[in-house]
């Protein structure tokens, strides 16, 4: 066998090599990508569901603090009514 053909095959080889051990590299680093980003992702949209539910919650709240607020509203206008008609009857003892 002659040296050059031996360089040649020795040299088709390494680039062959290096073609699969680079496609190799590629995929698997392609793969790890994949798996983070997908965490990545799983991540944020569980962060955005917990922020849903804290917004729920916040609604519910504010709802109910309002419902409390219109029944002081009614409470407060019913002690004025009452006060004015405690002063007029107050007023009447006075004449």
């Amino acid at each position: 066998m002659d040296w050059t053909v031996l360089t040649a095959i020795i040299s088709v080889t390494a680039a062959i090599s290096g073609i699969v051990l680079g496609w190799y590299g590629k995929t698997k680093a392609f793969k790890a990508e994949v798996v983070q980003e997908a965490t990545a992702d799983a991540s944020l949209h569980t962060d955005v569901s917990y922020i849903k539910r804290g917004i729920d919650d916040i609604k519910v709240d504010v709802r109910i603090q309002g419902q409390r607020m219109d029944g002081l509203t009614e409470r407060l206008i019913r002690v004025e009514e009452s006060t004015k008609q405690a002063h007029k009857r107050i007023d009447e003892l006075k004449e």
